[in-house]
């Protein structure tokens, strides 16, 4: 058997064309993309005009939540400052300028009355008050301290004044030391009586009064110029509020005119959710800071404000009323007494006198023929001072009320002045001392009536000022979250509303 030769091999046929070219690596790919994304090539594709839309509105979206957060923030800095920190602080201030007044008119009583201890509200009564209103002093200076911060000028005034009520305490314990060795009559001190009470009152009139109200009137400053800013803040905060608010909105209409358009859809459910959501959290976000500003302007002006002034007020008229004591102690300087007197008075009241000189005996015309027939809340205030300013920003209710209450009150406090100036005037000063600590009269009485009138008056803006930082506090209550959560439930309806489309183009 033949074998038959071996055939050669035939090669296999070759592709025609030239031949593949290799697969570029990953990292040129990569990069492609990337040039193709800065060439912008992908927004002339469906999807990529999509994913720009989307883009634009959740980066509006954050821009939203980043000025809430920065309005919010502003607003509970504006309440904290007025309502719990500097404006409480400074209110309590108040109280150093009336706790030093006061201490000083209980010491006028006191070496007044000489042995007789049971004239006026009584040695043993004026004592503890004094006593009371030293403590009240001392809690109201570290209170001002506190608020001094990094003041230096004020830190160095709160100092003053508590180094000079160390020397005031020393000088007033001279002067009962004499009086009780002296035990004289009431009004009639000796000399050495006279004078170691007059080194402490003048101590208390020329350095530490003047630098106590130095302190309320700085501190208030601070609060409104803070007040003022942070207010302004707020409000410039609702603005932007609104701005990328409505920004966030048309964005959200253009996304669902373009998703319309392009896929022949009448609406999309869930962007037309995301869009009335960013309506009602723009619109809310906003009224919220709306209501804010009104409530701390309302905390300023109808708390704030007149609880200072009226706590001056009172500070002034229990520096006035011990100035009647000075007046029958001190006959060497009756006269100053009775100019300071009406100084304080005119401070507290000023009526309108014409071309009248304006004295005591003038003043108590004025308050008859102007104050007597003015009632709050109707016509035009016919008188300055405290009581003017506060008049002016009365309205008919619980504020009107008070004030006409204080207002009589002040009238017959003033009455009896005039009558026990009278009384010593014509020589009778046993008479006039008799009336002054409520011997004969009401006087001391009459004095507390309006004390306590100017402090229910008081407590009316205090009710105030308590009821605008609750409403203040209350409406931002829950609005660290709501912001965010807002915006994440619209992200999500607006992701939820294009993902459908997107997941056509797979």
């Amino acid at each position: 058997m033949t074998m038959s030769p071996a055939q050669p091999a035939v090669p296999a046929p070759r592709a025609s064309g030239p031949p593949p070219e290799p697969k570029p690596p990953a990292d040129a790919q990569r990069g492609g993309r990337v040039r193709t994304f800065f060439r912008g090539r992908w927004l002339k594709t469906i999807p990529g005009r999509v994913r720009a839309h989307v883009v634009l509105c959740l980066a509006a979206l954050i821009a939203l939540l980043a000025v809430l957060a920065v309005a919010i923030g502003n607003a509970r800095d504006s309440v904290q400052t007025i309502g719990h920190d500097a404006g409480p602080q400074v209110v309590a201030t108040g109280t150093l300028y009336f706790a030093l007044s006061d201490m000083d008119a209980q010491v006028s009583n006191i070496l007044l009355i000489g042995r007789e201890h049971d004239l006026g509200v009584g040695y043993d009564e004026s004592l503890r008050v004094y006593e009371k209103r030293r403590a009240e002093a001392d809690a109201a200076a570290v209170q001002a301290a506190q608020l001094a911060g990094r003041d230096p000028a004020l830190k160095r005034t709160v100092q003053e004044v508590l180094d000079g009520l160390g020397k005031y305490e020393r000088l007033v314990g001279q002067a009962m030391q004499l009086d009780a060795q002296s035990n004289h009559a009431p009004g009639e001190l000796p000399d050495q009586v006279i004078d170691a009470y007059r080194q402490a009152t003048d101590l208390m009139k020329m350095q530490l009064l003047p630098k106590a109200y130095n302190i309320t009137l700085d501190s208030g400053a601070h609060v409104r110029q803070s007040y003022e800013t942070k207010r302004s803040a707020v409000l410039t905060g609702r603005a932007w509020v609104a701005v990328t608010g409505l920004l966030v909105l048309l964005l959200l209409i253009a996304t669902q005119l373009y998703l319309a358009r392009t896929f022949r859809r009448v609406l999309n459910w869930a962007l037309v959710l995301a869009t009335l959501a960013t309506i009602v959290l723009t619109a809310v976000g906003a009224g919220l800071l709306t209501a804010h500003a009104g409530h701390i302007k309302r905390a300023k002006e109808d708390g704030f404000d007149s609880i200072l002034q009226l706590s001056r007020a009172r500070a002034i008229s229990h520096s006035a009323f011990a100035d009647e004591s000075r007046y029958l102690l001190d006959p060497g300087r009756a006269d100053t007494y009775e100019q300071t007197y009406l100084d304080k008075s005119l401070s507290v009241i000023y009526p309108d006198l014409g071309d009248k000189p304006v004295n005591l005996e003038n003043y108590y015309a004025g308050l008859e023929q102007k104050v007597a027939p003015y009632r709050p809340g109707q016509g035009a205030v016919p008188f300055l001072g405290f009581f003017g300013d506060e008049a002016r920003t009365t309205d008919q209710g619980r504020d009107a009320d008070a004030l006409a209450k204080t207002l009589a009150a002040y009238r017959t406090v003033q009455r009896n002045d005039a009558e026990m100036r009278r009384l010593a005037a014509s020589g009778n000063r046993t008479g006039a001392i008799d009336l002054r600590m409520g011997r004969t009269s009401s006087a001391i009485r009459d004095f507390g009536a309006f004390d306590a009138s100017l402090s229910a008056l008081t407590a009316v803006h205090q009710d105030a000022f308590d009821e605008a930082i609750r409403d203040a506090d209350g409406g931002l209550r829950g609005w660290n979250a709501v912001p965010a959560a807002g915006v994440a439930a619209i992200a999500l309806l607006i992701l939820a509303g294009v993902r459908p489309r997107l997941a056509e183009f797979r």
